[in-house]
């Protein structure tokens, strides 16, 4: 099975079960709904714990979350350090805006220009705040293109295809 990571617990908060969580997630009003469900993966097992939100709040830079029938410290304490994932099938559900992708879902995509010329595969995704950056590598050599309409013209995540706009002092 296919994992996603949503979350690292970094700490318990308080007596009551709850724990600190820090977000890796772009969805986090879905993912961390109560009464959905997430796995966590304790620092050293790769065998997964179901657990099922029953509550969850923001504080400071965290997300205070508590588990169906962990209502105890001593109970999620062997938690810290754990990551907070969800499957593949998970995903199905989020509700991602036309020209929206996940960075899987773009990573290892081989970009193409307009002219088909094969100009690299992107081996990273930076995210600047005003758009992702794809980072783009061929022959050992990095070029940053940003994902805007200007540059990005067709994405094809079936065939890991990408092709863009070659701009004057682009590459």
């Amino acid at each position: 099975m296919e994992w996603f990571n949503v979350g690292r617990i970094v700490n318990t908060h308080g007596i009551r079960g709850e724990v600190r969580v820090i977000s890796t997630t772009d969805f986090e009003e879905t993912r961390f709904a109560i009464g959905n469900k997430l796995a966590v993966f304790k620092k050293d097992d790769k065998r997964p714990i179901w657990v099922t939100i029953e509550s969850a709040r923001r504080h400071k830079n965290f997300i205070l979350l508590t588990f169906e029938g962990l209502n105890n410290i001593n109970l999620v304490e062997p938690f810290k350090e754990g990551l907070l994932k969800v499957s593949k099938d998970q995903l199905a559900d989020d509700e991602l805006d036309e020209n929206e992708y996940y960075h899987f879902e773009i990573k290892d995509c081989e970009v193409y220009s307009e002219e088909g010329e094969l100009i690299g595969v992107v081996s990273d995704i930076l995210e600047t705040g005003a758009n992702d950056v794809w980072e783009i590598t061929a022959k050992g050599k990095k070029h940053y293109i940003p994902y805007i309409a200007d540059v990005v013209k067709e994405i094809d995540v079936d065939e890991k295809k990408i092709i863009i706009h070659v701009m004057e002092g682009l590459l």
